[in-house]
């Protein structure tokens, strides 16, 4: 199975920590260089450091905040023209506060809807015509399990959550034929920052100890644990490979069996 992913370019969105880091880590491992994306540079590098470059690879990083789309297009735009063409794509941004979808104001949906969609769009815009011209792409979105069934208490997440899986999978129709896949990997309840969050706001709202939320969650996974943003980062991997060329269209459940429908 080929793996090998050596002179090949990625980005990867929120890595310098969680499921986008580990992903990171793992690209960097199987020979891909990597240009990381997030908000502080101080992470961005600190991560640089953590990966892999025995394989010659060169990383580099772009400081950008999700918050500002436009400021975001630029600097997208003037990096790929500076720099080689990029093969794979991961979209990966925290998602927003949990709440019931009736008490969410108007800007929630906006705000969330221009974090997640609108930037996956202008990234993807970025390096399309690159991707077109090496006839290989990647293009993977990690989003979350709520795309097949919704979660409780993450009402404006669900939503968004759901328009960036009908984006993909019309995108995934549309460059097909030209050796460009697009995928969507769904992690289940995973051990990263956001899920601790999480887990302490419903603590403080309902006044539910954190370890019995915590029995709780897992014990409505078949596996009996949250994942490892390794686990999640193993899947983003192979689809990145070549060895997933036929794999498009697609949504990835990464959840110790935990969703209830196929």
């Amino acid at each position: 199975m080929d793996l090998n992913l050596k002179n090949k370019t990625a980005i990867v969105c929120g890595s310098t920590q969680g499921i986008g880091k580990a992903a990171a880590i793992e690209l960097s491992k199987m020979g891909a260089n990597l240009v990381l994306i997030a908000r502080n540079e101080e992470s961005l590098k600190q991560t640089i450091n953590e990966l892999d470059s025995s394989h010659g690879q060169k990383h580099k990083f772009l400081c950008a905040d999700f918050s500002q789309a436009e400021l975001l297009r630029e600097k997208i735009n003037n990096f790929i023209k500076a720099n080689e063409k990029v093969h794979i794509l991961v979209n990966n941004t925290g998602g927003p506060p949990g709440g019931l979808i009736s008490n969410a104001k108007t800007e929630d949906f906006l705000n969330t809807f221009n974090n997640h969609l609108i930037c996956n769009h202008i990234l993807m815009q970025a390096v399309i015509e690159g991707m077109k011209a090496e006839k290989y792409g990647r293009i993977i979105n990690v989003i979350s399990t709520s795309v097949k069934q919704p979660l409780k208490g993450l009402g404006v997440s669900n939503t968004i959550r759901a328009a960036v899986a009908n984006w993909a999978k019309t995108l995934a129709n549309e460059v097909a034929s030209y050796g460009i896949t697009v995928n969507n990997v769904l992690p289940g309840a995973t051990n990263t920052q956001r899920l601790r969050l999480l887990i302490e706001a419903k603590s403080e709202k309902t006044g539910e100890a954190i370890s019995e939320i915590i029995n709780e969650m897992e014990s409505e996974i078949p596996a009996g644990r949250f994942a490892e943003a390794h686990e999640i980062a193993a899947a983003i991997a192979f689809l990145a490979s070549p060895a997933a060329a036929y794999i498009t269209g697609i949504n990835l459940p990464v959840d110790g069996g935990r969703t209830g429908c196929l």
